[in-house]
């Protein structure tokens, strides 16, 4: 059962309200002091995952030819149009107005922004696939906890339209956990661990960006994971027999 995907729409769900009814009472400071600490976990959690890499040859050849692969599609600035798509939608419940003294033009910026990091975040992907093929539901749930309080964050300038974006969530989240059940029986457990740790490399990324430290190109990074195990099986049938 995918309890780890429900949680983490629920968590959306809860932030945006949270962030609604107490949007007066957290300071910009505030926000900016927690996403750094939203960095740090990620990190911890990346860390954590890299620890059961296997063979890192065939993960960092994963690492990089998916870069090169994402950034020649320009993957990013289709995942990005993407939820642009999603927002208009969505938008129409925002009314005229934008909380905060924002103007609607950065109001649907920020919306943006948000569908992106629920919907499309490497964080996102790899968790409903990790969560799919091994029943491991850690990350997800861990990324509940950082998608609670980041929901809050923005609907403190958006209100509780935060709360829609948990639709198109459920939607791609429930595909890739299904979809990756079917992955399951094609894979060896050598293959699944570096297929972690690909994700792990992906969540320091991601946590260096939220730290505002480097501004990795995560997006372009994801086909990284649909590499890292057909290359895994390669290195392990293929090159250490001849090592």
């Amino acid at each position: 059962m995918a309890i780890g995907v429900i949680v983490n729409i629920l968590t959306v769900v809860m932030g945006g309200i949270f962030g609604a009814v107490a949007g007066n009472w957290m300071s910009r400071d505030f926000a900016d002091s927690l996403t750094l600490v939203f960095g740090v976990c990620a990190m911890g959690m990346g860390i954590s995952s890299i620890n059961q890499m296997e063979n890192m040859p065939a993960v960092i050849l994963a690492l990089v030819v998916g870069a090169c692969v994402g950034m020649a599609c320009h993957l990013g600035i289709w995942i990005q149009k993407g939820g642009a798509l999603m927002q208009k939608p969505i938008a129409k419940l925002m009314a005229d107005k934008s909380g905060n003294g924002l103007s609607q033009e950065e109001s649907l910026s920020m919306l943006v922004t948000a569908i992106v990091l629920f919907c499309a975040s490497g964080t996102g992907i790899y968790g409903c696939l990790d969560a799919g093929m091994t029943g491991d539901s850690t990350i997800l749930l861990s990324k509940s906890i950082l998608d609670l309080f980041t929901a809050a964050v923005f609907a403190c300038s958006l209100g509780a339209v935060v709360c829609l974006v948990a639709v198109p969530q459920t939607v791609i989240f429930m595909i890739l956990f299904y979809g990756a059940k079917w992955i399951l029986p094609l894979t060896t457990p050598v293959m699944v661990a570096d297929f972690k740790a690909c994700g792990g490399f992906l969540l320091i990324a991601t946590g260096l960006r939220m730290a505002k430290i480097k501004d990795f190109p995560i997006a372009d990074m994801l086909p990284a994971m649909a590499l890292v195990m057909p290359l895994s099986y390669l290195w392990t049938n293929w090159v250490m027999p001849f090592l």
